[in-house]
């Protein structure tokens, strides 16, 4: 199958019924029932109201969509939504008297010793939005809030450690199935709330589901074949999937970033989709693949030209970073699209409605770090009359961010006169040029060294260094020389400041990261009253061990 559309709001094939009353989906894993964030519209019901407003050719306004259930944003499978007001009464009967049938399949581990069973629990909140299972005690009265969740289980088939099981819940409450079996001593498998994330997603699938039809009362059944990967993944099999398949997936995770005209660059397919030897970014109309010590697939090529990309790049990457000598060799990076049109020489970009210059020929890095847009996103809105520092600046994102944000000085530093000229043009791009931003070309840590001794200051520092850097008097690892680097920064820090340090290198863990930042502090004679992890924007998913590759934390020094 090849693509005739890399981003649609929906897709025919998710589209199980449709009739006056009723429209049944097969919700894509991804896919949040309702949007959690009011700006955003990546969820099923603003996705599926774009594409039959386009489909009728009506005004999205004027189409109703009655949600009467809800699947967590990683559970795949049946989906259905009241399409006209009259019919929301029955439908709703229909839940709430529980004559309305669910059916789950799940893939657990470890396989449960029994072929099936029913779980019969009181669930109450737990930290961080989870729900746990509460000890039944005839003595005590059950906790304030405790909710009855009651799901009736059978073994499909074991394969090893692992089973495929059928779940009927009876009850609806939140993460009824995911806490339930994890009490159960068998989570599922995909699970990094309640079990374990080594499975490339949650393996929970809603297969069926049963209920009265509206119009006629008769009952009408809705059926999603199971995916794929969740059937292989439960016999021990590798992902079936077609590269076109996995590279729609990806795809239609993004579909709110691609339809977004304020935002034109992003990561389309990353670690978390099964990319972690060929992530993939867009910029504009052209897409660049990069290669970490495997070789370009040009099925991959094919299908991003067939999905709309006018040209494609490559970025061979060794996965050890220092090994790199000459990030600009041709047999790195070469100059021109190795599919389709060569872009321009340089072009623009625009991220949150600013502008940034990139060069897609031009060696390893492109000219923006996409994993940070967020952060950059986060530096504007903190920046309001505040004394800014941006440390290996680049070609100063950070910079037109906190600029941009209102900041009443900027100083950007960085060893390369290049992007020191590349980062005064992304100001200028944006009409921010002026004696309030200085640019410094310097070795960093000479430069601070020296800012220190004169008692210079900022409200807010910004440090995302390279994992390793070489200069003619200087040589950096993050591994090593990191925690040297945060309190020379932190002595930078005005009080009541806040730095945002960064890192990418894949060796160094959050929690090893945030133990760094505090063991900084104490070695610049500064206090910490709060260190904050930073989210990575929802185009770099981590892979399925749950790390991370950019780590980011906000400190706010006393």
């Amino acid at each position: 199958m090849m693509m005739n559309d890399l981003f649609a709001p929906w897709r025919d094939a998710w589209l199980l019924h449709l009739d006056d009353d009723l429209v049944v989906v097969d919700k894509p894993v991804g896919v949040s029932t309702h949007a959690p964030d009011p700006v955003r519209r990546d969820d099923a019901v603003s996705r599926l109201k774009t594409w039959l407003s386009a489909r009728d050719g009506v005004a999205e306004s004027s189409i109703y969509l009655g949600v009467h259930q809800r699947l967590d944003r990683d559970t795949s499978g049946v989906l259905l939504f009241a399409r006209r007001k009259e019919a929301n009464k029955s439908i709703a009967a229909a839940f709430e008297g529980r004559s309305a049938k669910k059916r789950y399949l799940a893939v657990v581990s470890p396989a449960p010793r029994t072929d099936g069973g029913t779980l019969d629990d009181l669930l109450v909140p737990a930290d961080d939005g989870r729900m746990q299972v509460v000890v039944s005690n005839p003595r005590r009265p059950a906790p304030k809030g405790a909710q009855r969740a009651i799901t009736r289980w059978t073994l499909v088939s074991r394969h090893g450690n692992r089973a495929l099981v059928s779940l009927e819940p009876e009850t609806g409450r939140t993460h009824q199935l995911r806490v339930q079996l994890a009490a159960m001593g068998t989570p599922i498998e995909g699970d990094t709330l309640y079990g374990k994330g080594s499975a490339p997603r949650l393996m929970l699938h809603a297969q069926s589901l049963t209920l009265p039809h509206p119009s006629t009362g008769r009952p009408v059944t809705f059926t999603a074949e199971a995916p794929k990967e969740l059937m292989a993944w439960a016999k021990g099999e590798p992902d079936p999937r077609s590269l076109d398949e996995r590279l729609l997936a990806a795809a239609d995770q993004r579909w709110d970033l691609a339809r977004d005209p304020d935002t034109t660059a992003f990561r389309l397919a990353h670690d978390g989709d099964g990319f972690a030897s060929t992530p993939i970014d867009v910029y504009g109309e052209w897409a660049v693949v990069h290669c970490y010590d495997a070789p370009l697939d040009e099925a991959l090529t094919g299908a991003l030209l067939v999905g709309g990309m006018r040209g494609v790049y490559v970025k061979h990457r060794p996965k050890q970073g220092n090994t790199v000598v000459d990030t600009r060799k041709e047999s790195l990076a070469p100059k021109h699209a190795v599919s389709g049109e060569d872009a321009p020489e340089a072009f623009t970009v625009r991220e949150h409605g600013l502008s940034f210059e990139v060069r897609l020929g031009d060696g390893l890095s492109t000219g923006i770090f996409l994993d940070q847009r967020e952060n950059r996103r986060r530096i504007r809105e903190l920046s309001k009359g505040l004394r800014v520092l941006n440390l290996f600046a680049y070609t100063g994102a950070f910079t037109v961010a906190a600029a941009a944000g209102g900041a009443s000085q900027t100083v950007t530093v960085d060893v390369s006169a290049t992007v020191i000229a590349w980062a005064q043009r992304n100001l200028a791009l944006n009409g921010l040029s002026d004696a309030r931003h200085t640019m410094v070309t310097a070795d960093v840590f000479p430069w601070m060294e020296a800012a220190k001794a004169r008692k210079q200051v900022f409200d807010l520092v910004l440090l995302d260094p390279p994992s390793y850097a070489t200069t003619r008097d200087s040589r950096f690892s993050a591994a090593s020389d990191y925690p040297k680097l945060a309190a020379l920064a932190m002595s930078l820090v005005a009080p009541g400041g806040k730095l945002v340090a960064c890192t990418n290198h894949h060796e160094i863990a959050r929690m090893k990261f945030r133990r760094w930042l505090y063991e900084s502090a104490r070695a610049a004679g500064r206090e910490v009253t709060q260190a904050k992890d930073l989210p990575n924007p929802i185009d770099f998913p981590p892979a399925p061990d749950g790390h991370p590759h950019l780590k980011s934390v906000l400190v706010t020094l006393k």
